[in-house]
């Protein structure tokens, strides 16, 4: 006897098409070593070029002269033509890209590129300067620079408080993953900025501590100058120490780092991504059949190196973590999740090691309220979490790896979750944009625990009906045009809850008409760098979301196997 599917809908066949065509792109994008690279689509940042400018002028002026006017040169050419600034050149301008931008030439540049800071600022003046932005971390940073080019007095700069330092457990949670940045120019500032005697003593007894947190990182990544591989953040570390004159050792890396990795063009990145590209990718392929193609084979092996094994003090992270980058990166419960549960689908017993290290790292981080932040467990830090979309994606890494759906974690998160729902049924997400993602991944994993019925699923259920768009498609639910990454979210989330495929037939055409030549799918800005503020798009992930929502709407179309 043997079992055979009978399509009568020839509709199954152009779902299968589109399927194999959209994981051939995909696998052309895979490097030997298991990476899915789609650095040339993310690699130029005005962020990264801002950091690292700020931090040259303070640094090492006359040496890096050089790189300071080619960086310059690159601002100028790329700023836009209303006068502002995005992350990645080419966006619409954004508020907190555009102060820094505009600040950071003044500093470096302020005859020759008088006309683009006076555009700048004019665009900034146009859209409510810094107090519209609506990010009051964002806020801190453009103070910062707009201190050091004197538009801001000193005074007038937001302190932060060093001597916070002294009790490390506190300093953690207050900071989270800006622990770094805000140790460095928190020490700038006691050499800079006005302190009453108090507020004095305490940040100098508090110096060695902060200094230590700085040096851990760097230490941790193994000295190479760079602090998160990120042009940005290594900018604003270096920008303070420099201005405090101290760690002469860890500035003069860091100057030799940006000397290193500038593009020939005058440009830094943000820092790669290859964690990120290459976990969405595999589980869009996993999700559709592709789970034991020897071509995946590099990168499960790949995921299994990129583990990490040490503890990150700084942050007092346990080891068997997994960051966004490469074998001494930042910890993530996003890359932790999703890796975890994309190992979990792939063949073979080589990762079991892996995901039980992992198993053990997401238990342990997991904040006292049930939720999960970045990193830092039970952090105060808005941009960091708790987050709705982090929280499940930890949940369904521990379902996929045989934690049962009544096991306290889960419990405890389940319960957070659904006093984190907001009125109108949708959820929010720290790292993808309102609100269409974070609602089909609450509801997805609602449904996986048997809580399709719940009053959370269902109102999840009813936003995303509303959400949807005249032409079948998805975007933010707050009036953006629709986006492969949401669309895909939205139908394989309310196929999960048991949506009749017909009703959302129209969303899958959409996903059809927008594949590219040669089978692939364009990609939105749809990730957070910073909340509210700016973003970056993950072209894996369009891909993934995609091929997920194509195979899950393929096998709801198609009848059972028949035995003959």
């Amino acid at each position: 006897m043997t079992s055979v599917h009978v399509d009568p809908d020839p509709f199954t066949g152009v779902l299968d098409e589109a399927i194999a065509e959209g994981a051939e792109a995909l696998f052309l994008a895979q490097r030997p070593d298991g990476v899915f690279d789609y650095s040339q689509d993310n690699l130029t940042s005005t962020l990264g070029t801002v950091g690292a400018l700020a931090a040259l002028h303070h640094a090492d002026p006359a040496g890096s002269a050089d790189l300071i006017a080619a960086g310059a040169g690159w601002l100028r050419r790329t700023q836009n033509a209303d006068g502002g600034w995005a992350m990645v050149p080419g966006l619409a301008s954004e508020a907190g890209t555009t102060a820094v931008a505009s600040a950071v030439l003044h500093l470096v540049d302020p005859g020759g590129s008088a006309a683009q800071v006076a555009s700048g600022q004019h665009w900034m003046a146009e859209h409510g300067g810094l107090e519209a932005i609506p990010h009051p971390e964002v806020v801190a940073w453009c103070r910062q620079y707009y201190g050091f080019v004197g538009w801001l007095a000193p005074e007038d700069m937001r302190r932060f408080p060093l001597e916070l330092a002294l009790w490390p457990g506190l300093y953690r949670r207050l900071f989270d993953l800006r622990l770094p940045m805000v140790s460095a120019l928190g020490l700038a500032q006691v050499r800079h900025k006005p302190l009453n005697p108090v507020q004095r003593a305490l940040a100098r007894l508090a110096e060695p501590n902060a200094l230590k947190v700085v040096r851990q990182v760097y230490e941790h990544e193994g000295s190479t100058g760079a602090w998160c591989e990120n042009a940005w953040v290594t900018g604003l570390v270096c920008t303070g120490l420099a201005r405090a004159g101290l760690a002469p050792d860890m500035v003069e890396a860091a100057v030799r780092w940006f000397r290193r990795t500038m593009h020939p063009d005058g440009w830094w990145q943000t820092g790669p991504l290859d964690a990120a590209w290459t976990m969405y990718a595999v589980r869009g392929l996993t999700e559709v059949g592709y789970a034991a193609d020897p071509r995946l084979t590099a990168s499960a092996e790949l995921f299994v190196r990129l583990q990490q094994h040490r503890p990150f003090l700084a942050f007092g992270c346990p080891p068997g973590y997994w960051g966004w980058a490469g074998t001494e990166g930042w910890p993530s419960t996003l890359e932790t999740g999703e890796i975890l549960s994309v190992l979990c689908r792939l063949p073979g017993d080589q990762q079991a090691d892996a995901i039980a290290r992992g198993v053990e790292w997401l238990t342990r981080v997991q904040d006292t309220r049930g939720s999960w932040g970045l990193c830092v467990r039970n952090t105060k830090v808005a941009n960091s979490g708790p987050c709705p979309m982090t929280t499940v994606q930890a949940v369904d890494a521990l379902l996929d790896a045989g934690v049962p759906a009544d096991d306290r974690r889960v419990r405890r998160a389940l319960r957070w979750l659904a006093s984190a729902q907001l009125p109108d049924g949708a959820f929010e997400s720290v790292w993808y944009r309102h609100h269409t993602m974070a609602t089909a991944a609450v509801l997805e994993t609602f449904v996986r625990v048997g809580r399709a019925d719940d009053a959370t699923a269902r109102r999840a259920v009813a936003w995303l009906e509303r959400a949807r768009l005249a032409d079948g498609s998805w975007g933010d639910g707050a009036g953006a045009p629709g986006t492969v990454e949401e669309t895909g979210y939205a139908i394989s989330a309310l196929l999960a809850a048991g949506a009749d495929p017909a009703g959302l037939r129209s969303g899958v055409d959409w996903l059809l008409r927008r594949r590219e030549p040669g089978g692939g799918w364009p990609w939105e800005a749809v990730h957070e760098y910073v909340r509210f503020v700016s973003r970056y798009a993950n072209p894996a992930f369009a891909q993934g979301m995609a091929l997920r929502a194509l195979g899950r709407y393929r096998d709801a179309i198609r009848p059972p196997a028949t035995t003959s």
